[in-house]
């Protein structure tokens, strides 16, 4: 068993919170994914897992068994940090069998496990090369090798395939998913990548400022954020927040970009949020028709196309509509132009309502 949990953890250096009454649980066996912002705790809860840091409040367990005096030896967990922190005077084989000669594992069986995870990470071809002499994307592979050569309670990673290209991020991460599954140990990662985030984990803790916003699946996140800062968080384009009044009949935006035919609407919701992706986007029936025109709620509220960004599969729309920009997501390359008058709408079932506080509202 290897899970690890944190109970009111706090961390502070000097006057900066950095980890904020801190409560989770990572289940054995797990890939649990911290996402936020540069500076929201994310490095932190690493290192105190890791115990290169000390808590000032609060307890933290490792497989039942309490870590907060535990040196990090001890605790046999294996990090790849974000420098890589790989030793200058070793080659890449060299490096990633360092831990396996510290633990006096048998010859044969460092070559035999050094053999498996260079051609999972595909750097067998490297291994007699000095870390001068890789690339960044190489060494980051090397420090995740070196990871997993051990056998240890956990793995934490500290954003590590931010160095590789896209291609190389996109099969690095498909592989770290499929060892973590096969070796079926608990995994630790931080990213400031929504997509790694979404693709890669069983769940997802979202950090702001140190504290926990939001944890969950990634679908149950993405589809039910608990506030509108978890919803601008997740999702590319960002979700459409636009301040929202009553009316008869449903919520219209305040800006006037839209109305939505929901009598279930919350009564104290403040906010609405429209994911890109939810925004209908059709002809107008009348393009000699004004942008101030008043639909008769079949077609839409009109709209006007700022920009049009074709990206392959899909499309990015930006749209002028009221006093408000909003973003569509369309699928394919459809043929809307720049300037165009269309009619936007959303069904009422994918809308999001945000009161004062800005928390989820449910409907």
């Amino acid at each position: 068993m290897a899970d690890i949990v944190f109970r009111n953890v706090t961390k502070r250096y000097g006057d900066t919170l950095a980890v904020d009454d801190a409560s989770f649980t990572v289940n054995d066996n797990e890939f649990f994914c911290f996402f936020g912002p540069p500076l929201s705790g994310k490095s932190t809860v690493l290192r105190l897992v890791l115990g290169l840091e000390t808590p000032d409040a609060g307890e933290i367990l490792i497989g039942g068994r309490p870590v907060n005096t535990v040196s990090p030896a001890e605790r046999n967990v294996a990090m790849v940090f974000q420098n890589l922190a790989l030793f200058p005077h070793m080659n890449a084989r060299d490096n990633v069998r360092f831990p396996l000669v510290e633990r006096r594992v048998a010859e044969a069986d460092i070559e035999k496990r050094v053999a498996d995870v260079a051609a999972k990470l595909h750097i067998g071809h490297i291994l007699h090369k000095p870390p001068a002499q890789l690339s960044g994307g190489e060494r980051q592979r090397v420090a995740i090798a070196r990871a997993l050569v051990r056998d240890p309670n956990a793995y934490l990673m500290d954003d590590p395939i931010s160095a590789l290209d896209a291609r190389l991020r996109e099969e690095t991460r498909v592989e770290l998913k499929r060892i973590q599954r096969e070796l079926g140990k608990t995994l630790i990662y931080v990213t400031h990548d929504q997509e790694e985030a979404m693709s890669v984990a069983d769940r997802i803790a979202i950090l702001e400022n140190g504290r926990i916003r939001q944890i969950g699946a990634p679908a149950e996140i993405y589809d039910r954020p608990a506030s509108t800062y978890v919803a601008r968080l997740l999702g590319s384009p960002m979700m459409n927040i636009l301040k929202s009044v009553r009316g008869e009949g449903g919520v219209e935006a305040a800006e006037g970009a839209i109305r939505i035919a929901d009598k279930a609407a919350p009564v104290d919701a403040v906010e609405i949020g429209l994911r890109p992706e939810d925004i209908k986007v059709r002809p107008w029936p009348d393009e000699a028709m004004s942008e101030s025109g008043i639909s008769d709620g079949r077609a839409g509220r009109p709209a006007r196309v700022f920009e049009v960004e074709p990206l392959g599969g899909y499309t990015v729309v930006t749209l002028a509509a009221g006093q408000a920009r909003l973003s569509a997501l369309l699928r394919g390359q459809p043929d809307i132009r720049p300037d165009a008058m269309v009619a936007i709408s959303c069904e009422p079932g994918r809308v999001h309502y945000f009161g004062q506080s800005g928390g989820a509202l449910a409907r």
